[in-house]
């Protein structure tokens, strides 16, 4: 008989079973526009897919994974030590920026490698597909392919290494003392990034709706039962999400307390918007029950091993609200399309889930991430990642360490989707108002021109003014 060393079903099926996520948020998306621009945006799942295997594989990997190994001692990850920084190195080792190892895809990877890459593509093609539904309708579809392999091949991955890779964001704590470091521990960073793309692309193309007289409504959902599914999904696969990672130390981390929390907060953000458009309409929305589930969802990723049940739900509550708000804020104040939600469905909840780990980590979980306090923290033995508010008995508070690090990290990543996107979207922006004004321009020109006349025609002119008397215009 062959013995074999087979690889624990769990680090298989949680990777896949993250699939749903993406679907699920699509679903959502997608429920919210008319009938038309559904059926043209269902594609947008399968393109994104696609892109993200494409671009990760390619080049994303390389990138995000490129100096793994400078940080985790295995033999699998040998050739994974080539990490580049811009600053120089009397700024110290631990300001990496982005990996050079491990690009093209074409020869096999060690099984850990493999696992690495396996379990990054559920949030890759989540990384993608949102930018994917915030553009499409303002630019060409080529336009839209292109901005969703960039974010797979760049965007995700130099992301994904300043947080997960051994970059420079998570060693905050190291060269600055701010906390632990950048603590995301559920890839909520990537939904920052998106959130970045997609405003950036509300401002630049500026696709305002008409203004509209009267009490303020509801937006309308096409598909409610799509919406609804889609939230489950999302929850469906929220399991797979949070186990996927095959680094995470569980020596130090209760992967009970991560999933529970996650639903907790998930129950929280669908509460709120229920209870508020109950309130206010009469009714509770099925749309915003959804968008509020997803948003409670990604507000309670980053911590989710750090807080308390009740914390969670708090977060996941906020998170809730806030969806309802800033989306009324964008659609009827400023009357912005914020297609499929992106920005304020799921950005939004983003930052309020990082900024929580500041707040209301309660230092039971996390000792020695990032590298911090592995035999004591703050003087504390056995103290983890720890914020402000509802500690654990016998921690000290870490304030304002850790609130300095994430919002350091929240400010970097989105200005950089922001900024990034503004400058390539820009000229577009530029071509496609030059493109429409020309065209509406057109049919005017031609209207204004006279028909021409035939050569008997213009020669027998002169008799007939000679003969029919010239009108004279009315007075005014």
């Amino acid at each position: 008989m062959i013995e074999t060393e087979v690889i624990p079903m769990w680090r298989l099926l949680a990777p896949s079973l993250a699939m749903l996520v993406p679907l699920g948020l699509a679903l959502v998306a997608l429920a919210a526009l008319p009938a038309r621009e559904a059926r043209q945006a269902a594609l947008a799942p399968l393109a994104a897919f696609a892109l993200a295997v494409f671009g990760y594989v390619a080049v994303g990997f390389g990138l995000h994974y490129g100096g793994i190994g400078l940080v985790v001692d295995h033999p699998d990850l040998g050739k994974l030590v080539w990490e580049w920084s811009a600053l120089s190195e009397d700024w110290g080792a631990t300001w990496g920026m982005a990996g050079l190892a491990g690009f093209g895809g074409i020869t096999r990877q060690p099984e850990l490698a493999s696992l690495l890459m396996f379990s990054a593509l559920a949030a890759v093609t989540t990384a993608t597909l949102l930018p994917t539904l915030a553009l499409r309708g303002r630019v060409p579809a080529l336009v839209v392919a292109l901005f969703g392999l960039l974010t797979a091949a760049a965007g995700y991955p130099l992301v994904g290494n300043w947080v997960q890779g051994g970059g420079w964001l998570a060693n905050l704590g190291i060269n600055i003392g701010a906390g632990h470091g950048f603590v995301d521990f559920g890839s909520s960073s990537l939904f920052v990034l998106s959130g970045g793309v997609a405003l950036a692309g509300i401002l630049i193309f500026l696709d305002r709706r008409p203004k509209e007289e009267g009490p303020a409504e509801l937006p309308p959902i096409h598909l409610p039962l799509l919406a609804v599914a889609g939230a489950g999904l999302v929850l469906a696969g929220s399991t797979g999400w949070l186990l996927a990672w095959p680094l995470t130390d569980w020596a130090h981390l209760s992967a009970m307390d991560a999933v529970l929390n996650v639903l907790l907060a998930a129950a929280g953000g669908g509460l709120a918007p229920l209870a508020y458009t109950w309130f206010v309409a009469g009714h509770p929305d099925p749309l915003q029950g959804a968008r509020g589930v997803a948003g409670g969802w990604v507000a309670g990723l980053a911590a989710a091993p750090f807080m308390s049940p009740g914390a969670a739900l708090a977060v996941g509550v906020v998170a809730g609200v806030l969806v309802v708000l800033v989306g009324f804020l964008l659609d009827r104040v400023l009357r912005l399309q914020d297609r499929g939600g992106v920005f304020s469905m799921l950005a939004i909840p983003a930052m309020v889930g990082l900024l929580a780990v500041g707040l209301v980590a309660d230092g039971a979980g996390g000792v020695g991430y990032n590298g911090v306090g592995a035999s004591s923290y703050l003087g504390v033995s056995g103290q983890g990642v720890t914020g402000r508010w509802l500690l654990g008995q016998g921690f000290a508070a870490d304030w304002p360490g850790q609130l300095l690090a994430q919002a350091i990290g929240i400010a970097v990543i989105f200005l950089m989707a922001f900024l990034v996107t503004s400058v390539l979207a820009a000229p577009l922006a530029l071509i496609a108002r030059a493109w429409s004004r020309a065209r509406r321009t057109e049919p005017e020109a031609e209207e204004d021109e006279p028909e021409a006349l035939s050569p008997a025609a213009e020669a027998a002119l002169p008799a007939v003014d000679a003969v029919l008397p010239v009108a004279e215009e009315p007075a005014t």
